[in-house]
């Protein structure tokens, strides 16, 4: 007798997974607010005294530390990455919306472009007409106004979570946001190496600019799961319940294949046989052949 492997009930497994989807959407939605909130928190001690802070101690001995030959290796890297931070770098999130447009990823190309123009833009800019905190002197590279917080570190870190949210995969995320995390520090150094922002100006950045990102990603994640679902592949046909969703199969079950149909049919017709005390005859093709 053939055994056919029964799956759980959709309902064994589906309040696990939303339940394990809405834990991690809590958790993106608590660090998000936690990592703006420090970044308003931050600046809005500067604004009380934008010229002495109460860490303007550690942000004039990072600056020294800073202070040079601003020669050699060290000048490349930073003038690249002033290069990505500024106006020219644009260039790299317009590509990303132009693949994802291209590859007719729309709610990904959404995401992109709503979530990068409100980090860098309303909260960005906001925090620094709020601030108005003066640069150090004499930086290296061309600067705007407001030194608070550093539009730099907040693009870095927010370009990090998007590309992470609809490019990276779940098993390699870990991965992504080491890799992104190194590429924050680096721009934050840049930016201090050049004398164009102080140290708490880079860190305010980083977590303003990683925290807009998380948020939007709390916001848009149920858009994005719709539209990653709509470009899934067929799943196979013993992993799809009756009402055509997915399931996984229970550990060690084998799938279900069509070639069991015919088995079941020749056991059939070699049952009837016995119960009427013929000998089974050969198949319909066997007979006309013959």
């Amino acid at each position: 007798m053939s055994t056919i492997p029964v799956d759980p009930p959709l309902e064994a497994v589906a309040p696990a997974s939303a339940t394990d989807r809405g834990s991690r959407r809590t958790r993106t939605l608590g660090l998000g607010i936690a990592l703006l909130g420090s970044a308003a928190a931050l600046g809005f001690v500067v604004r009380r005294d934008v010229n002495r802070p109460p860490f303007q101690s550690l942000d004039d001995r990072w600056l020294a530390w800073m202070g040079g030959p601003h020669e050699g290796f060290p000048s490349v890297i930073a003038t690249l990455l002033n290069w990505f931070g500024g106006p020219a770098g644009a260039v790299v999130p317009l590509g990303l919306l132009v693949f994802l447009l291209v590859r007719r990823r729309w709610v990904s190309a959404g995401f992109l472009f709503a979530v990068y123009m409100a980090g860098n833009m309303l909260v960005v800019q906001s925090l620094k007409h709020l601030v108005d905190r003066p640069r150090p002197e004499n930086p290296l590279v061309r600067v705007d106004h407001g030194s608070f917080p550093s539009g730099h570190a907040a693009g870095a870190a927010l370009l990090v979570v998007i590309v992470g949210a609809i490019l990276v995969p779940a098993a390699r995320r870990r991965a992504w946001w080491i890799g992104g995390a190194v590429f924050t520090v680096a721009m934050m150094w840049s930016r201090t190496w050049l004398h164009a922002h102080w140290l708490s100006d880079t860190a305010a950045g980083a977590v303003a600019g990683a925290g807009a990102g998380l948020v939007g990603w709390w916001l848009c994640a149920p858009a994005l799961a719709r539209g990653r679902t709509g470009h899934r592949p067929c799943a196979h046909p013993a992993a799809v319940g009756g009402s055509g969703i997915p399931r996984p199969l229970r550990a060690g079950a084998a799938p279900v294949t069509r070639s069991a149909t015919p088995a079941r049919r020749s056991s059939g017709r070699g049952a009837a046989a016995a119960r009427s005390g013929r000998p089974p005859g050969p198949p319909p093709r066997a007979r006309l052949r013959a």
